[in-house]
């Protein structure tokens, strides 16, 4: 039984990297691809750690596994996060059919103006002022 509940962790954790490296080739822009390439690989890898902690059932596997899972699962959303933000203020293009710019690029107002540095546009209005 152990084995099966293996065997479909970690065919489960296969599919989604599977899948993420599919919508990376896919998707349009950096992005799309950055959120693709931080999401499903997470769960993906945690899928997989959760596999061989089942295989193994020994505590200083499991404790592994349940330590790089928390570390991936931590890291890997936030550094995706980081790099699309870096990218945006860089001017890394949106994609064409993007609806929604919530930072506000194109906004007339910068940074320096709203008091918070950098020169960039950041699509806030202020209140009250």
């Amino acid at each position: 039984m152990i084995d099966w509940v293996t065997s479909i962790l970690m065919i489960l954790g296969a599919a989604f990297i599977l899948l993420a490296s599919i919508g990376i080739v896919r998707m349009p822009d950096l992005y799309t691809r950055l959120q693709t390439a931080s999401k499903a690989p997470t769960l993906g890898c945690s899928l997989i750690l959760c596999g061989m902690a089942t295989h193994f059932q020994t505590v200083e596997v499991v404790t592994i596994a349940i330590v790089t899972a928390a570390f991936i699962v931590l890291t890997a959303p936030v550094a995706g996060h980081m790099i699309a933000r870096a990218a945006y203020f860089v001017g890394v293009p949106l994609w064409s059919g993007t609806v929604i710019d919530e930072l506000g690029r194109g906004e007339d107002r910068t940074r320096e103006e709203s008091g918070n540095g950098a020169g960039k546009p950041t699509g806030k209005k202020r209140v009250g002022s």
